[in-house]
């Protein structure tokens, strides 16, 4: 500083820095703005359980099954009316998706069964038929994979209801599967 300046006449550092970075507004938020929503949040660990309970909720039941190569399987969860599940017997809904388990071992068909009714509701499938044959060739056993299926939908929180189907599309040799709708977050 020079002997004859005026403190005074001294632009500070502050009105300095403004001058330098010329106008300014205040930000509302840290994050920028990308135009693209965010992708709804997924709970990873749950996936990892569901996958991971998949051959609990679907285990085998104790003892023979009573079932019959001509007895029809039907089921319906508590709170589903007398119309829907009569609808459903009769064919009424659209049977978007099939999985045929003709051939397939119980632990195949468990796992088989498992990944198609998974799938079916990701994709938004509300009525799919299985295919579980009447077990004409299971001997003395009686029809195992009938009675499986029977066992397995029941012990599934998303199935709403499951008959026979019709014998036209495969009667007690198949059975059509109503999904619960899966809950979507937007």
């Amino acid at each position: 500083m020079n002997s004859g300046d005026d403190p005074n006449d001294m632009p500070d550092d502050a009105d300095e820095f403004l001058r330098a970075i010329g106008d300014v507004r205040r930000l509302h938020h840290d994050q920028a703005d990308t135009g693209k929503p965010r992708p709804p949040a997924r709970a990873h660990q749950r996936d990892r359980d569901e996958a991971a309970a998949h051959s609990d909720w679907l285990s085998d039941p104790i003892g023979a099954s009573d079932l019959q190569p001509g007895d029809e399987l039907r089921y319906a969860r508590d709170g589903i009316s007398h119309r829907i599940f009569r609808k459903l017997r009769h064919g009424h809904y659209r049977v978007e998706d099939e999985l045929d388990m003709h051939g397939m071992f119980a632990d195949e068909a468990r796992q088989a069964i498992g990944q198609f009714l998974d799938q079916a509701r990701a994709d938004g499938r509300l009525c799919v038929r299985v295919v579980h044959g009447k077990g004409m060739r299971s001997r003395q056993k009686g029809p195992v994979l009938k009675g499986l299926t029977d066992h397995w939908l029941r012990q599934r929180h998303d199935v709403l209801a499951f008959c026979s189907a019709p014998p036209a599309d495969g009667g007690t040799g198949a059975v059509y599967v109503l999904l619960k709708r899966l809950k979507t977050t937007r």
